[in-house]
């Protein structure tokens, strides 16, 4: 018989055919069970959840992480720390703005060298500008870019500035060669104001309009595009539209969006800096309706939109404040498991990943769903002060299991 590193057991084990109780054998950094509740699996080590829930790590993709002027692997470590602490195992770097920024293979080798010490995983998205040519995008593809990034408007950093649709089409027709994702920052400049644009100048038009010009180049160029963040509800029925017309096209949210309409923001919330900006309470509303069960486009993701350097921690609270509001409409962890892991990591080729199946990798979280949570008031994402539900118990990330602090 067998004899795993460890086996864990919940009443609770999300996996992809349900929710329900097992035993996972864990080996060499991977599952490599998924047994009944009460197999008798021999182990170095017994970890019995009870009705504590079993989820597969979260991937969070566009992270930022460092902030200009700072270490960048001490950058690295700090985003990996609150990763685990909100249950996220993986994650997926914005290349801006970061200096360097993401944009040449030497750029990424110096990333992947300084995340190397972080507790958690991280791949690197390759950033697109006005002048990346063919050549900039096969050599940062090679290097390890798991996707690529670019913005209709302010993209991070002056090295990430917005692109042209005739930059856009070029870039878009390499990738789809390469077979890889495009993240779209889908605001419209020339729908926005005079520079820099405060939250009053992002009106939700701006979103609307540059998912249409994202449209009609991934339309003509096949590109697996996916927009970050989806913000505007508005900008529902062009997603849905889009499938009809052989577009591969889905949509990335972050529970901010969801959860944190601006007419409740304090003058002093970190959340003003979010841009786009918080929408109102009925844009809120209407966004949740977008992702009802059978309404929601294909392939949406919800991650962090953690961005350090405009003073946005969002990480170590990003999954409670989500799962907070799926519970309050009747969802379950199966949907919070696929919006925060396995669609993400399927979406940018991270197979072995995103969920608790055999071969996978062992990155597996402890949560406790009915736990009331109140964020301490000093913390400096937007959720200070809230009270949430679900609780990260105890993270493993490629089979070690780390405590989140």
């Amino acid at each position: 018989m067998t004899e795993f590193d460890c086996v864990v057991r919940s009443e609770h084990v999300v996996t992809p055919a349900g929710v329900g109780p097992a035993a996972i054998g864990l080996r060499q950094g991977r599952v490599e069970a998924v047994a009944a509740y009460d197999a008798p699996l021999r182990a170095h080590e017994h970890v019995d959840l009870g009705r504590v829930a079993l989820l597969p790590g979260g991937v969070d993709l566009g992270t930022g992480v460092h902030v200009p002027g700072r270490d960048l692997e001490g950058s690295y470590r700090r985003a990996g720390e609150e990763a685990l602490a909100g249950g996220v195992t993986t994650l997926v770097a914005a290349p801006a703005p970061a200096r360097p920024s993401v944009t040449s293979a030497d750029a990424l080798q110096v990333h992947q060298r300084a995340c190397a010490g972080a507790p958690v995983s991280v791949f690197l998205a390759g950033g697109l500008t006005q002048v990346s040519g063919p050549l900039d995008i096969a050599d940062l593809h090679a290097a390890g870019a798991v996707a690529f990034q670019c913005s209709l408007s302010d993209g991070g950093a002056p090295d990430m500035a917005a692109i042209d649709d005739v930059r856009l089409r070029k870039a878009m027709a390499e990738l789809t060669t390469l077979g890889a994702v495009l993240f779209v920052h889908a605001e419209d400049v020339c729908e926005l104001g005079t520079p820099p644009f405060e939250a009053q100048q992002r009106p939700p038009r701006a979103e609307r309009r540059g998912l249409e010009r994202v449209i009609g180049a991934a339309r003509v160029t096949g590109t697996r595009t996916h927009i970050t963040p989806f913000t505007a509800a508005e900008c529902a029925a062009l997603l849905a539209a889009s499938a009809s017309v052989g577009v591969r096209l889905s949509a990335q949210t972050s529970p901010h969006y969801l959860c944190l309409p601006a007419e409740n923001l304090a003058p002093d919330s970190p959340a003003h800096a979010f841009r786009p900006p918080l929408r109102s309470d009925a844009n809120r509303r209407a966004l949740w309706s977008t992702l009802a069960p059978g309404m929601e486009p294909a392939d949406t993701t919800v991650s962090s939109g953690h961005l350090p350097a405009h003073g946005l921690h969002t990480l170590a609270w990003s999954r409670s404040a989500l799962w907070t509001a799926l519970a309050r409409r009747g969802l379950g962890l199966d949907t919070l498991a696929r919006w925060t892991a396995e669609t993400p990591a399927a979406l940018v080729g991270l197979g072995h990943k995103g969920c608790i199946a055999e071969g996978r990798d062992a990155d597996l979280v402890a949560f406790d769903p009915g736990a009331e949570v109140h964020v301490p008031a000093s913390d400096p994402g937007p959720y200070a002060g809230m009270r949430v539900r679900g609780r990260v118990e105890r993270v493993w990330v490629a089979g070690r299991s780390r405590a989140p602090e």
